[in-house]
């Protein structure tokens, strides 16, 4: 029978395969802050594919092995992501050596799920709808980006406004969880990246946010970001992670994380979901009136009308999904996928340029926003954490965070 050390020991393995795996694909170890020399004899190795696959594969072999008969919770879960985990990075590797996936069955390989379909009547009735919200007549889109433009964040203003966004998620946040002593990150602005913001975890319950402004900020994606990047968001999931997991139980698969694996759909599910647990419902729309509308130099009598149209494209979410499935699947150009972006996710044509090469770099991970979201917080309020009762809410989602989940284990 397999011992806990044992586990201990296929653990390890685990985290020299995935620093071994990221030497030939640059954006595979999102994070690492575990022992150096780890990474250094991965770099002095440099094994090929082939080897690295036939790693994986024995891995895999010795994780099947277990049972999880009489084991307790905890590692029971610890197995099945160890499981999840290596089972991604198998078929990452097999990518990596020319297998191409369709859409659904890499976001099914890589992260654990299968994604919904969705028709085009489906996202043109939510754009008609958000339309007779909109002043004006013609294209949908286009009056969409002229209402956007009108409480778009002035650039001289726009580190003040996230730092009063990032204060307010802190102190939301650390009246729920416990937060990670000494925990902290700074904040970049950069330009020319395929993403909008992005949080590097350094370890030590430190991070370096990036946001990227390469096109105008509207005043809603300051607490957006700042809840997804930081709190309760990617920084806050890290360090309870490692005060946790790597920390409280020596679990050392924690110290990396692998982008393209199982665990990215819990990250940004729970960081997605986080925007709303840190500001639920009427409480953002008050405090963007009270302190971010006026920090922006936006009229905020302005605040409700902008809300109530931003709820409504908020259910657009899964037409970006279903841009990359067609073109990721080779049923759309570049610039078929683009015009989707922008009749369907109502996105100006630069931003919608911008995305598609989002699909090139990270290919199914779309689904990790709006999928990773629906799911998290449905399996939250299976278990009472629903809307009017918080203290559960944030209970089950301070859980989350501090334990090792994947989507099949939601």
């Amino acid at each position: 029978m397999p011992t806990p050390q044992h586990l201990d020991q296929l653990a390890e393995r685990y985290v020299r395969l995935v620093l071994s795996l990221g030497l030939h694909d640059a954006d595979f170890v999102d994070a690492y802050y575990g022992p150096e020399e780890w990474q250094r004899e991965a770099a002095r190795d440099q094994e090929v594919l082939a080897t690295i696959s036939e790693r994986a594969e024995a891995l895999r072999d010795s994780l099947n092995a277990f049972s999880t008969s009489g084991m307790e919770a905890m590692l029971t879960l610890r197995l099945e992501y160890l499981r999840r985990q290596i089972a991604a990075a198998i078929a990452r590797t097999q990518m990596l050596r020319g297998r191409r996936y369709s859409f659904d069955d890499e976001a099914l390989a890589l992260y654990d799920v299968k994604p919904p379909v969705f028709s085009e009547e489906h996202f043109a009735s939510l754009v008609n709808d958000v339309g007779n919200l909109l002043p004006g007549s013609g294209e949908v889109h286009k009056r969409f980006e002229e209402f956007k433009l009108q409480f778009v964040i002035p650039p001289e203003k726009l580190a003040r406004v996230f730092d009063a966004a990032i204060a307010e998620g802190r102190k939301r946040s650390a009246a729920h969880l416990m937060l990670s002593p000494g925990e902290h990150f700074s904040v970049e602005y950069v330009t020319g990246k395929p993403w909008s913001g992005y949080n590097w975890y350094k370890g030590n319950a430190t991070s370096v946010i990036q946001v990227n402004v390469d096109f105008p900020i509207t005043i809603d994606r300051a607490i957006d970001l700042a809840c997804h990047e930081g709190y309760p968001g990617h920084h806050v999931y890290n360090s309870m992670l490692e005060l946790s997991l790597v920390r409280g139980r020596g679990w050392q698969e924690f110290t990396v994380y692998a982008l393209f694996s199982p665990q990215s759909l819990i990250a940004e599910g729970a960081a997605n979901f986080g925007i709303a647990m840190a500001f639920p419902g009427q409480e953002r729309v008050a405090f963007e009136r009270e302190v971010l509308f006026p920090l922006a130099g936006i009229d905020p009598a302005r605040a409700e009308s902008y809300y109530a149209v931003h709820a409504l494209t908020q259910r657009l979410a899964y037409a970006g999904n279903e841009a990359a499935r067609r073109y990721l699947d080779g049923r759309m150009t570049r610039a078929q996928a683009a015009d989707w972006l922008v009749r369907y996710d109502l996105m100006s044509p630069e931003r919608a340029e911008q995305r598609t090469h989002f699909f090139d770099k990270y290919r199914s991970y779309v689904i990790n926003y709006n999928l990773g979201q629906d799911l998290v917080q449905k399996a939250i309020e299976r278990r009472g954490g629903t809307a009017d009762n918080p203290e559960r809410r944030w209970e089950l989602f301070g859980e989350l965070l501090s334990s090792p989940r994947i989507p099949s284990t939601l």
